[in-house]
């Protein structure tokens, strides 16, 4: 159970510093969001008409009637998605508490699946945590890319997140898992 504890908290610290420098240090998600040059009158706008935080299609109709009957008329002509809040929270606590509980949650979880049989041998670990990652980005931020038809620079980053975190997570759980005095017994379920 230690073994697991400490390569669950070791692998989410990886997880977790990974996002960190891939937001706040190397830039690799600065092209995700552009720069608007009448920001200033859109959020004017914005601000002036719209009450609830909400992600918001424009344009929309307020019935799914009425949004099918719109398709039609619509098509090829722009449109976009406006994410808006009505207050920007800069502490930053909660949501980094959040984001390291989900990502160690995430490496016990991966942890349990890999050693139900017993301790996989390191390349199998390693190969178990890339295909991991690949499974994250094509379910969450690529079925976005496919049904909102976001730009890839949008969801580049996504990528290089997932295939770079994981593959440290997947050295470090295949090392840890195999170190000598760690391999564990074969496990019934």
């Amino acid at each position: 159970m230690k073994k697991y504890l400490i390569g669950s908290l070791i692998g989410g610290i990886i997880l977790f510093a990974w996002q960190a420098l891939s937001w706040m240090a190397l830039g690799i998600h600065d092209s995700s969001m552009k720069y608007h040059p009448a920001q200033k009158e859109i959020m004017n706008v914005l601000t002036s008409t719209t009450t609830e935080d909400a992600m918001y299609m424009m344009p929309s109709a307020p019935t799914k009637k009425e949004q099918r009957d719109m398709m039609d008329e619509m098509k090829g002509k722009p449109w976009a998605s406006v994410i808006y809040h009505k207050s920007f929270n800069t502490d930053m606590t909660m949501p980094m508490i959040r984001g390291f509980l989900v990502d160690f949650f995430l490496i016990i979880a991966f942890i349990y699946i890999l050693t139900r049989g017993a301790t996989p041998i390191p390349r199998r670990v390693f190969s178990a945590s890339v295909a991991l990652g690949l499974s994250y980005f094509l379910w969450g931020p690529y079925t976005g890319h496919i049904w909102f038809d976001l730009p890839w620079s949008m969801i580049k980053g996504d990528l290089i997140d997932s295939l770079v975190a994981w593959s440290i997570c997947g050295i470090w759980l295949g090392w840890w898992l195999n170190k000598p005095g760690n391999k564990a017994a074969p496990v019934s379920v």
